[in-house]
């Protein structure tokens, strides 16, 4: 009996340690879709997904398609589907229209919950309120779909900062790559792997699209086009120029880096400026009048207004 135990225990070792060996293999593995997707960056995507979740959760085969009807609701209703791609890009976030709208429909159901388990018991208390609760859970909904696209426009400007701070050190590390005689694409491979962070991140997809076969003036163009900043729309066209026209690359990027610390220098300087104001506004409204009746109030307590 004993030997029998010790070896389906055996066997059960055995199989668990193939499993593990089973998945780290796995893991180690590249998936299909990053081996496939920088050959077909080219090709049209859908405009519409069902879900933003994978087709085989249970989710996704229950809420999907309402939730991607609602999405197409939503964007009926609000429009501007060019802008929020736009904004989606300069965000850096790999999601489409379709699953943004999504998202939006997510939050405002989230908003409208919130204030429907409390409406209900106040409803059910005094059902006379139930159509001023019921607008106001609808305004809820509203709010939470407004507020997703407020998110993105402040995740779009959280990158553009972080994009800044990157630029000057990304800039002459590139010129000190070129000066040591490397490439424009080799001083980009060393660069990105050597540094992280959202410009770092933009870089990668120009030396992705370098790498399938994009010229590198073009993927420099592709990279000016979607980025929302000046700075660097005018560094990827003046890479570009330099590449293609065999100008100096070092001088450039030095000249742009220098530029865009003096443009961070001035701004910094600009928001000390505005913080000053700001540190006005405690002293005048309540420092200072605190002080005025500290100071004449003994004084209009001991006048005698009355005439004896």
């Amino acid at each position: 009996m004993s030997a029998l135990v010790g070896g389906l225990l055996g066997l059960a070792l055995g199989v668990g340690l193939l499993l593990v060996a089973l998945a780290v293999l796995d893991a180690r593995r590249t998936p299909i879709e990053v081996r496939v997707l920088p050959y077909l960056r080219d090709l049209p995507r859908p405009s519409t997904l069902p879900a933003p979740v994978r087709p085989g959760n249970a989710f996704a085969a229950v809420f999907g398609p309402p939730l991607a009807a609602a999405g197409r609701t939503v964007e009926r209703v609000l429009g501007g589907a060019t802008s929020i791609r736009r904004r989606l890009e300069r965000a850096g976030l790999a999601t489409d229209v379709a699953q943004f709208r999504v998202e939006q429909v997510l939050w405002g159901l989230a908003g409208f919950t919130l204030l429907a388990v409390p409406s209900g018991v106040v409803a059910a208390a005094s059902p006379e309120r139930a159509v001023p609760l019921m607008v106001v859970c609808l305004i809820a909904f509203a709010l939470g779909v407004l507020l997703r696209e407020n998110r993105l426009t402040a995740q779009v400007a959280a990158r553009e900062r972080a994009i800044l701070q990157e630029f000057p050190t990304i800039a002459e590390l590139l010129s000190l790559a070129v000066a040591a005689g490397e490439s424009p694409v080799s001083a980009l491979d060393r660069v990105c792997r050597r540094s992280r962070g959202a410009l770092s991140e933009e870089l990668r997809r120009v030396l992705a699209d370098v790498r399938t076969g994009t010229p590198l003036t073009r993927a420099f163009d592709e990279m000016a086009a979607r980025s929302g900043l000046a700075v660097v729309s005018r560094f990827a066209e003046g890479l570009a120029v330099a590449v293609e026209r065999g100008t100096p690359v070092t001088d450039v990027l030095h000249a742009q880096a220098g530029d865009v610390r003096e443009a961070s220098r001035r701004a910094l300087i600009e928001s000390g400026a505005r913080r000053e104001v700001l540190m006005m506004v405690p002293v005048v409204f309540l420092v200072l009048p605190t002080v005025v009746v500290f100071a004449f109030w003994p004084g209009l307590v001991g006048l005698r207004l009355v005439v004896p």
